[in-house]
């Protein structure tokens, strides 16, 4: 088993990009949703509310943020340029942490975009949202994530799940961080620690979906039957699950081409 590729989504919902390295901080891979988009109200806003966002794609310069809208407008941001934002409370599904809004003409440019008037937020190093502790343990922190540092999922598992389907839907629609090559069909479901380079991670809980791997990311249509096979397929308790949530147990790297071993 081996580490097929390697994702990160700087701004939560929007576009994500492919790597062949990251560094593991205590948010989960570097720059993974440390950004965010609000409302007014500083409640996030994701692709459940605006399939839109599905249209924006995004890329790294560096530390820089470059973020592509539908018509082709670019917005570039970095940390940096969040230093010295006023400081917002936002939510979080339950959870509420500190963040530091964006400038006027960020906001602009993403309110434009999304039809709706919301705000570019960035979770600074001095914020600490804490992971679930009953399943994690206590002391891990998270990004803007839903709930956890890393998300893996394997290309067997899709493979399987598009076997069901009329369509053929690419990975991107489950916004992992890391894709697992090299073992069979939901054998994820029975891992509970795995080592990936040298680094070792619990894995605390199989991932819930909801509505948005129905968006197709080529034009923010919605194709319910994929959550109608998922609801076949893999629904347990009342939620259907694709993927497993991971909290690492050291900081480190992650390279493509990585060998995954299960410990546990």
């Amino acid at each position: 088993m081996h580490v097929a590729s390697l994702h990160i989504h700087p701004v939560k919902s929007l576009g994500g990009i492919s790597v062949t390295s990251a560094d593991i901080d205590r948010f989960g891979l570097q720059w993974d949703r440390r950004w965010m988009v609000v409302d007014e109200n500083g409640k996030f806003i994701t692709q459940r509310q605006r399939a839109v966002m599905a249209l924006i794609k995004a890329r790294m310069e560096g530390e820089t943020v470059v973020l592509t809208g539908a018509e082709g407008t670019e917005l570039a941001f970095s940390h940096r340029d969040f230093e010295n934002g006023p400081v917002l409370s936002v939510q979080v599904w339950r959870d509420e942490c500190q963040a530091r809004i964006g400038a006027a003409s960020m906001n602009q440019w993403l309110s434009d975009q999304l039809g709706v008037t919301c705000r570019l937020v960035f979770m600074p190093e001095d914020s600490h949202r804490p992971v679930d502790p009953d399943y994690a343990g206590p002391g891990h922190t998270v990004g803007f994530a839903d709930g956890y540092p890393l998300l893996l999922t394997q290309q067997s598992s899709l493979a399987d799940l598009n076997r069901h389907m009329s369509i053929d839907i690419g990975m991107e629609r489950f916004r992992p961080n890391v894709v697992v090559a090299g073992a069979e069909p939901w054998l994820e479901d029975q891992w509970r620690v795995v080592q990936i380079g040298s680094t070792v991670f619990d894995v605390v809980k199989p991932c819930s979906r909801c509505a948005i791997p129905t968006i197709n990311p080529q034009d923010a249509s919605k194709q319910p039957e994929v959550f109608s096979t998922l609801k076949r397929h893999r629904a347990k308790g009342g939620e259907v699950f694709f993927g497993q949530n991971l909290v690492p147990r050291s900081l480190g790297q992650l390279h493509v081409g990585d060998t995954m071993t299960v410990l546990e």
